[in-house]
């Protein structure tokens, strides 16, 4: 058994050195254990620090590219190297990376494929209120989504096996975090928690550079994934409302209408025509997004089948060299 433990890095040759040292070497259950930086356009030496303390595998960016495509980059990287599992930690040591026997626990007996590691949000003195409490916003909307049982979604610290890796694709450009949970849950990829500790605050976080703006993108990203994951729910619901509201006023002024009492209300038979036909349209927007959804799986498949076919012949090919 291979495992592999990747770390998204972007100027981290002053983090690093900390990480690595903490990183374990042998794991219960694994003959080998390998390291993989990505380095996503790091212009401080991140490269050199990683080879100079020991990293066995560098994918290397030439342009920043952001973390979630680092992220699945070590993916890719990772299942070619002909990992068993891939472990993703961050390069700011924030994850005590003793827990990752614990991390991989479940995988290793047969229990999940994707494992989240579960951080003590409300014990983390380092996160603002408000942060806290997007934490818990975005934990509840992807668990409603992906219909799984995650408290603490957006935890970098995880682990999964090779068949999950490559059923993986992140859309989102802010972070993997959120979406490859609500993937799992679509595909009925087996995911589970379990707790892990945190370290101190070695510097400020990369994505929260503000409250406003981590909020501003948090929401945004909530929000899109639901309306990319949920499009049928959301656009029916919307579509519905809208409806509704056109049918009642419609029905308000036909009864004054009825009454003798609809010639001063025209301005309300417009405003009911106008909503009963955006309603309309959008109930239509519905099942539009309901089909690009079932196109969505249906090239993810074949994408999945591809990835499958391609990294099976090259690790035929490498094992006839050997």
């Amino acid at each position: 058994m291979k495992l592999i433990i990747q770390i998204p890095c972007f100027n981290e040759a002053e983090a690093l050195p900390a990480t690595l040292k903490e990183l374990p070497r042998k794991v219960p259950g694994f003959s080998v254990v390998e390291w993989l930086v990505i380095n996503d356009g790091s212009t401080d030496g991140t490269e050199e620090t990683a080879r100079r303390h020991g990293v066995d595998h560098v994918v290397n960016f030439t342009n920043n590219q952001g973390l979630a495509k680092a992220f699945m980059a070590g993916l890719d990287a990772g299942v070619k190297l002909g990992a068993d599992i891939i472990v993703n930690t961050d390069a700011d040591n924030q994850y005590v990376a003793a827990d990752i026997p614990a991390l991989v626990a479940p995988i290793l007996a047969g229990k999940a494929d994707v494992v989240i590691g579960a951080r003590p949000v409300s014990e983390i003195t380092s996160f603002s209120p408000a942060k806290k409490v997007l934490q818990r916003l975005g934990s509840a909307v992807v668990r409603f989504v992906s219909k799984t049982e995650v408290p603490d979604a957006p935890s970098g610290f995880r682990a999964m096996t090779r068949e999950a890796a490559l059923r993986f694709n992140v859309f989102n450009d802010y972070t993997y975090t959120l979406e490859t949970i609500i993937q799992a849950g679509q595909k009925n990829i087996a995911i589970t928690s379990v707790p892990i500790r945190v370290n101190g605050v070695m510097r400020p976080s990369r994505l929260v550079k503000s409250i406003p703006s981590y909020v501003r993108k948090s929401l945004v990203t909530i929000f899109r994934i639901f309306v990319v994951y949920k499009a049928f729910r959301f656009f029916m619901s919307v579509g519905l409302t809208v409806f509704a509201l056109g049918f009642l006023g419609g029905t308000r002024y036909l009864y004054l209408y009825a009454t003798g009492e609809g010639g001063g209300h025209v301005q309300s038979l417009i405003l009911s025509s106008i909503l009963l036909g955006v309603g309309f349209q959008t109930i239509l927007t519905a099942f539009l997004a309901d089909l690009l959804a079932v196109n969505r799986r249906l090239m993810e498949d074949v994408q999945y089948r591809v990835k499958h076919l391609e990294y099976s012949r090259s690790a035929h090919g490498k094992s006839r060299r050997d």
